[in-house]
């Protein structure tokens, strides 16, 4: 998409969901609508946090859970100026031109009454209690890359979270985000998170029972969604993993192959590299829509 045809997306009001830029994809989406319908099918209350919000893709389905008495608050800085030069120069890197608080509301209101509690700061800011302890049962931590800011997104998740609730992390395993990895396996390892799911962009954990959480995601038919269930064991902990399933191979017509069969081989070898490349097009993960 075209740098024009970025900003005309961003600034005009989304139809639907799927309009809002960002990178929250139907896996995670299921995930999140999952895990925080079966708290309010248990009689699970609480408030919901989302550290970096971007243009509130995630944050319109967040809202969409909300239940009488809950808040959701969100804290990005929006465009606001970064309170270091790394922060800086991620921002610069990946969102400034496209990132707006006036954006983000567009986006939430086109979906909601009214807005959630913005905080438009940098994430830091909420450990200094604004948040109470204990009043959450879901928090979305999706803002800074560099592992100490995300490392201080981990501690205000785990003072927000209540008994049971359930944090998810992204970018915890991309090759441009090792400062993310390293905060999250540090929590698990030295400050008692739990993993309890891993999709290819998320990773879901609770400091309370890991188990209970994963006993509610087998409830629910994944593979006939399209989605592959798979579990592992980490540091004697088991977790789920959740993936999309990988089409088979294409079974090519008999028309098909005889036509390609008939070219001459220099017209064989580019309908072939064509073909290849539609293909890889096709498979590959949905581009933000931003």
């Amino acid at each position: 998409m075209s740098e024009t045809a970025v900003e005309a997306a961003v600034h005009s009001a989304p139809l639907k969901r799927d309009d809002i830029p960002g990178w929250f994809f139907s896996l995670d989406r299921a995930a999140f609508s999952h895990l925080l319908s079966a708290q309010t099918a248990a009689g699970v209350t609480g408030d919901i946090l989302e550290l970096g919000s971007y243009l509130g893709r995630s944050a319109v389905l967040l809202g969409d859970h909300l239940q009488p008495g809950e808040r959701l608050t969100v804290c990005d800085l929006f465009d606001s100026e970064a309170g270091d030069a790394d922060n800086a120069a991620e921002m610069n890197m990946s969102y400034r031109k496209t990132l707006t608080r006036s954006a983000f509301e567009a986006n939430y209101l086109a979906f909601h009454g009214e807005l959630p509690e913005i905080v438009q700061a940098p994430t830091s800011v909420l450990a200094d209690g604004r948040v109470r302890a204990d009043s959450c049962r879901f928090v979305h931590v999706d803002a800074s890359h560099l592992y100490e800011h995300v490392a201080g997104d981990i501690a205000v998740a785990r003072a927000a979270l209540g008994e049971n609730g359930v944090v998810a992390l992204d970018d915890y395993r991309s090759e441009h985000t090792p400062g993310v990895s390293a905060a999250v396996w540090e929590a698990v390892f030295t400050g008692g998170l739990r993993p309890v799911l891993l999709t290819p962009m998320k990773f879901y954990g609770t400091w309370g029972d890991a188990a209970a959480a994963q006993a509610v995601l087998r409830k629910r038919d994944w593979p006939a969604e399209g989605y592959t269930v798979d579990e592992d064991t980490i540091a004697g902990a088991r977790v789920m993993r959740l993936n999309y399933q990988v089409k088979g191979p294409i079974q090519r017509s008999t028309s098909r192959r005889l036509a390609l069969e008939l070219l001459p081989p220099v017209a064989t070898k580019a309908t072939r590299r064509m073909l290849r490349t539609l293909r890889e097009r096709r498979a590959a993960p949905p581009l933000p829509r931003a």
